[in-house]
């Protein structure tokens, strides 16, 4: 069987690391991208089968990213997880209106973050 690949696209590194240590340690193949505008080239090139998404990124934010995936009928089947340190209810509901598929708070459960992959990905 062939793996999900997921494309996690956060600036810090460490939570690049950790992430990806996780993602792989449950069998996932993983992808970064430091910044916005790396993130949704690789989308469009890579067409991963999920996209871990931070809202503070360099370049273009994680809302436009997301925005502009999910407006695009080639990638907006896509599963989105907003994945930001901002909890705010207005930021929640910015991160839906763009179609993000879920909005997930750092600092973050390992278990519950591979919950909501499953569920996304329907593993």
């Amino acid at each position: 069987m062939e793996k999900k690949k997921i494309l996690v696209v956060e600036d810090e590194q460490d939570m690049v690391y950790a992430v990806k240590l996780l993602l792989e340690g449950s069998g996932y193949e993983v992808i970064a991208a430091g910044d916005g505008q790396e993130g949704l080239a690789k989308a469009r090139r890579e067409k991963p089968d999920l996209i871990l998404l931070d809202l503070m990124l360099p370049k273009i934010d994680g809302y436009k990213v997301c925005r502009m995936l999910k407006f695009d009928a080639k990638y907006n089947k896509i599963p989105v997880i907003m994945f930001t340190a901002r909890a705010q209810e207005k930021d929640k509901e910015m991160g839906r209106q763009v179609g993000a598929d879920v909005y997930y708070t750092k600092p973050f459960q390992p278990e519950v973050l591979l919950e909501k992959i499953k569920e996304l990905l329907k593993d």
